[in-house]
């Protein structure tokens, strides 16, 4: 049966989220702890996952993630979707152990056997990335969505967070942007894009070995919020100012084009704004803007260090008077 997934979802991916700016007002306040392992990572400055310490050698790194249908193939958004749920232990450092399916399903609007091949690209994903899919939870909803509930295991030492940028690290960044305008094309027009899902679907394991490898201990995964807006939480966290060279940051082909011709979804223009009151534009144009508040889904990493494999887009300075500067 060839259904049209992405019709079933106001936004797709990870343009889905509440806005960053809605969600930080909501959690602000709200406690972290409580239990009796040291909480290493928690509230306090929107990381990826959650760290607790376990032993001296041993972090346990506990996150979970889903969204509505990004593209209409069931079975490449059950890969997309698995992808970016495993990103969030990568970006902290960590390997992924274990992971839940989390599935909601309009049972009387939609076939189960389409249900099946979305978790078919789920499982096939985890055992690439060599983490155990054990089960998880479904209920009926009014539209699909998909996403993994993961724990992974992290050396303390080897923990990569949001607030441990420092000045004169370069920043690097792992996949091109460009996925969100693209999956905003493709629910308009029907067009396919293979190297969107063929990025959406690269897990960040190589990218956060090399990371770790390199001694890199401050970065984060660029999903919902955009680089901009990514970028925008570890300078703040870290007490820096982010500096991004704008000729150096890659896009995915047609992505231009798609910014062109007006595909561009709420959550990336929601992003804008938010990032607009810290951000010196400088003489960066209108496109190129959007591109790099552009919403993604499953994107790269984003890492204060050099990383092999990555591409070095801007640096980290002492802070000033913006927390992110564009030249």
């Amino acid at each position: 049966m060839d259904v049209r997934l992405t019709r079933y979802s106001r936004g797709g991916g990870c343009a889905c989220k509440i806005p960053p700016g809605e969600l930080e007002e909501m959690v602000a306040g709200l406690p972290a702890g409580g239990g009796t392992a040291e909480l290493l990572v928690g509230l306090d400055h929107g990381d990826d996952a959650a760290v607790v310490r376990l032993d001296p050698t041993t972090g346990i790194v506990a996150t979970a993630d889903f969204f509505t249908p990004v593209v209409d193939d069931p079975y490449d958004w059950g890969r997309i979707a698995a992808t970016n749920a495993l990103s969030d232990v990568y970006a902290m450092g960590g390997t992924p152990l274990v992971a839940l399916n989390l599935l909601c399903w309009p049972r009387d609007v939609l076939p189960m056997e389409v249900a099946r091949e979305v978790l078919r690209g789920g499982h096939d994903v985890t055992r690439e990335a060599g983490c155990h899919l054990a089960g998880g939870h479904s209920i009926d909803d009014e539209g699909p969505k998909y996403g993994l509930a993961v724990t992974g295991l992290v050396r303390p030492e080897e923990l990569i967070t949001l607030d441990a940028g420092r000045p004169g690290l370069p920043l690097s960044l792992t996949k091109p942007l460009g996925v969100g305008v693209l999956n905003t094309r493709h629910k308009s027009t029907g067009e396919r894009f293979p190297q969107a899902v063929a990025a959406m679907t690269t897990l960040n394991r190589d990218a956060a070995r090399a990371a770790v490898g390199a001694g890199v201990r401050s970065g984060t995964d660029v999903t919902g919020f955009g680089l901009l807006g990514h970028l925008s939480k570890l300078a703040r966290a870290s007490g820096v100012t982010a500096v991004v060279d704008t000729a150096a940051v890659p896009y995915l082909q047609g992505a231009r084009e798609a910014v062109r011709d007006g595909f561009v979804s709420g959550g990336s223009r929601r992003n804008l704004d938010w990032v607009t009151p810290w951000t010196d534009f400088g003489q960066v144009a209108e496109d190129d803007r959007i591109l790099l508040a552009d919403a993604q889904t499953s994107g790269g990493l984003l890492v204060a260090g050099e990383v092999p494999g990555g591409t070095v887009i801007g640096e980290l300075r002492p802070r000033g008077e913006h927390l992110v500067v564009l030249r």
